[in-house]
């Protein structure tokens, strides 16, 4: 390893496996849970899946902090650096959001409306879509990762020069949530305010705290239970316990208001969905380690494989789950076989799209301009085959 190069971890794709499966979840379950069977003998199963997997996007937030902190936080925040951050985001986060966008933006458009309007209405509501993350109900995310891209250089900048900051971390960044929070509900009301950054900071300041601390966690993080301290084992049990309990009141609260429409305090929901999404990310990066040392190496590859395609991923599957929904002919919404069509379209979304995205990613120049950076392994595979094929025109030329 390079001076200066930092331990690789392969474990964080099992954390981005695990989170896109909690997305997954949500957005196959989120007409079924929200609107369509809420008489169903079975709603409790779809709104508890739709609620208890709520962690996908807040982790992938904090999981996205840990990174850019773990690599970047001992290097000196000069010029080449900050050329070098945002050229790489440019190409791989951006340009793919933008792109992906304008896709979404025409499958969202009427026939009849896409012809009849003049072509500057069209571009001043994309433009406007765009700058706010809506082109599509799921680009929120990419629009707040942005947000936050052009923010780091100026929290590295300061958690770098100030122990203060680095210490109160998560309290800094709960504040300042809440305050936003509050702020929105009895002041500006605004209508989408999970499209703006500061509505998920306390996870990005939880992400910075983690990756400046790694070398304290990583020997619990990495430990069996015999191994555990008795001090680690204790912590162990109260995250996981207050995790569980949490999540539980959490959709349970869901399911009186939407099922019995007892409704509570809004801002019951939002600490709910705050306490449960961050104790999430925290038991899901000790899942990931522990799995990557106890599970199969099949199960181990699978997961490894999924998370590296976990943004392009994210980026495609509502196309397939959008199309799926259309087929559903005579399955009656308070069957269990309902239950069941339901969870087939989240299979649908997670392998379909898996396959589509590979495909891409080996065979179609310029994949990464609407699907993210190549994963390696997808990248090497690509490579691997172009050979084979070459090699063989080659002996046939002979």
């Amino acid at each position: 390893m390079a001076v200066g190069q930092k331990e690789r971890l392969p474990q964080l794709d099992i954390f981005r496996a695990i989170a896109i499966l909690g997305v997954l979840h949500v957005h196959a379950t989120s007409y079924a849970a929200g609107v369509q069977a809420l008489d169903s003998p079975y709603y409790f199963i779809l709104n508890f899946a739709n609620i208890f997997f709520k962690y996908g996007t807040p982790s992938f937030i904090f999981l996205s902090s840990f990174v850019l902190f773990y690599n970047y936080y001992e290097r000196p925040l000069d010029r080449e650096l900050v050329k070098r951050f945002y050229g790489k985001r440019l190409g791989y986060i951006l340009l793919p959001y933008v792109v992906i966008s304008i896709g979404y933006f025409i499958l969202n458009q009427e026939t009849s409306d896409l012809f009849a309007q003049p072509v500057t209405e069209h571009l001043s509501s994309f433009v406007r879509k765009l700058v706010t993350g809506s082109a599509y109900t799921h680009l929120y995310f990419v629009f707040i990762s942005v947000q936050f891209y052009i923010l780091f250089p100026f929290m590295l900048k300061l958690l770098q020069s100030s122990r203060f900051a680095v210490r109160w971390a998560i309290p800094i960044g709960l504040a300042l949530q809440w305050i936003f929070i509050f702020l929105n509900k009895y002041e500006w009301q605004i209508p989408n305010k999970g499209s703006y950054a500061i509505s998920y900071l306390a996870y990005y300041m939880m992400g910075a705290y983690v990756a400046l601390h790694f070398d304290k966690i990583k020997g619990w993080l990495k430990a069996s239970w015999r191994q555990m301290s008795s001090d680690h084992k204790r912590w162990t049990l109260l995250l996981w316990g207050y995790w569980l309990i949490v999540s539980l009141i959490h959709v349970t609260l869901w399911y009186y208001g939407r099922h019995e429409g007892i409704w509570v305090n809004s801002l019951w929901y939002e600490l709910l969905w705050n306490v449960h999404t961050m104790l999430s990310s925290l038991v899901l990066l000790q899942a990931a380690f522990r799995l990557y040392d106890q599970a199969a190496p099949g199960v181990v590859t699978f997961l490894i494989r999924l998370g590296e395609a976990a943004f392009a991923i994210y980026l495609v599957h509502p196309v397939i789950l959008l199309v799926y929904r259309r087929f559903r002919y005579f399955i009656p919404i308070d069957s269990f076989t309902y239950v069941v069509w339901v969870w087939g379209g989240l299979l649908a979304a997670l392998f379909i799209t898996w396959f589509i995205v590979a495909f891409c990613f080996r065979y179609v120049p310029f994949a990464q301009l609407f699907l993210g950076g190549v994963p390696k392994s997808y990248a090497a595979a690509g490579k691997f085959k172009q050979r084979q094929v070459t090699g063989r025109a080659r002996k046939a030329d002979m």
